[in-house]
């Protein structure tokens, strides 16, 4: 094993389902959060969440299986993800408008 940090990666994230109007912007900040994340979450016009976080390879894996589960009131009929290294985001996590103004 070795003791060189991964380097950081870049995930962007499209979620399909009922996640608009159930909470969906909030569980992913809370989780992105709580992994140190950088990056945000916003609901798209066509009913989506986009999100697109910063972090480990590791971390961000962690954040995508939790995106797959989403909150008790929504629902994830599919998730669509693009991989690439890190651009450098700011750090922090938040919650952008985006097109719906629920949650």
């Amino acid at each position: 094993m070795s003791d060189v940090p991964s380097p950081r990666a870049r995930l962007e994230v499209v979620v399909r389902g009922r996640v608009q109007g159930v909470g969906y912007r909030v569980f992913a900040l809370r989780e992105a959060s709580y992994l140190g994340l950088a990056g945000f979450v916003a609901n798209e016009p066509d009913g989506s969440v986009r999100v697109i976080a910063e972090g480990s390879r590791a971390d961000l894996e962690a954040l995508l299986e939790r995106l797959g589960e989403g909150p008790p009131a929504g629902f994830v009929d599919r998730v669509i993800t693009r991989w690439e290294p890190a651009r450098g985001m700011p750090p922090g996590f938040r919650i952008e408008s985006g097109a719906h103004r629920g949650d």
